[in-house]
């Protein structure tokens, strides 16, 4: 498959995205993204998407300013935050006649052979349907995701359980650059690298924000992980117009990571 055209695509938001840095849901910028995908569906390409967001969605209906350390708490926020996320996804998508699906994973779904099977063959069926998956982590019984990631593990894994092509994952910065270029002005971008270079770990730093536990340090992993089974990994700016569709057509935006 050409990188360039994927057939198969999986797009990973994270929450600082997903609820504009905790303020709420921006419905605003998941209706953009739908609208992508919405494109790139009647283009004949398949799309999966794994959205964060239920923490810092339920911590803001719960009226929390300061995301809680006792996992509990947190998991009870997912619960919360879970009912919001899935409403917007829904209705932004019933604006282009599309339906969506939520599908909720951990890693022990996927290490489990019997139900690795089963979440691929619901995958499988709701893409063939037309259907548009909305994956996130089941917070609300595993820990894992809450203490170390923002989905960009489970959305390596998902890459890896469907062979999509491209994994694309979304933050809030243009892509991996050589410093952080929110304290070093020196920091350029790297256009292109090979996944699993351990340079990039090194590259990589701490969370990007208190909502987004993941970092670029986790993005890089996950784009070694999707690169096991072949698929190239883009780290880009969610904030960047039309960023999916521009991708898909060949645009060099942000960093993208080829397998070796």
């Amino acid at each position: 498959m050409d990188i360039e055209k994927p057939q198969r695509i999986v797009v990973k938001v994270g929450s600082s995205l997903v609820t504009n840095n905790g303020e709420g849901l921006d419905h605003a910028a998941i209706a953009k993204w739908a609208e992508q995908i919405a494109t790139l569906l009647s283009a004949g390409h398949e799309v999966l998407m794994v959205s964060s967001g239920a923490i810092a969605e339920g911590m803001q209906r719960l009226g929390w300013t300061k995301r809680p350390h006792d996992i509990h708490q947190l998991q009870a926020a997912a619960a919360v935050g879970q009912m919001g996320l899935v409403q917007v996804y829904e209705s932004c998508f019933a604006r282009f006649n599309l339906r969506s699906a939520q599908v909720l994973l951990t890693n022990a779904d996927l290490a489990d052979a019997e139900r690795n099977a089963n979440a691929k063959a619901t995958l499988e069926t709701l893409l063939v349907l037309g259907v548009v998956p909305i994956i996130n982590e089941n917070d609300t019984v595993v820990t894992d995701e809450i203490k170390f990631g923002d989905n960009d593990s489970l959305a390596a894994l998902v890459t890896n359980l469907v062979r999509a092509d491209l994994l694309v994952i979304l933050t809030d910065q243009g892509g991996l650059f050589t410093a952080d270029p929110r304290q070093d002005a020196s920091a350029t971008l790297l256009n292109t690298a090979v996944a699993g270079d351990p340079a990039l770990e090194k590259m990589a730093g701490g969370a990007a924000s208190e909502l987004s536990k993941g970092g670029m340090l986790t993005k890089v992993l996950a784009g070694k992980i999707a690169a096991q089974t072949g698929a190239s990994t883009v780290i880009a700016s969610g904030h960047e117009t039309q960023v999916l569709t521009r991708l898909i057509d060949g645009e060099k935006i942000g960093t993208r990571l080829t397998a070796a």
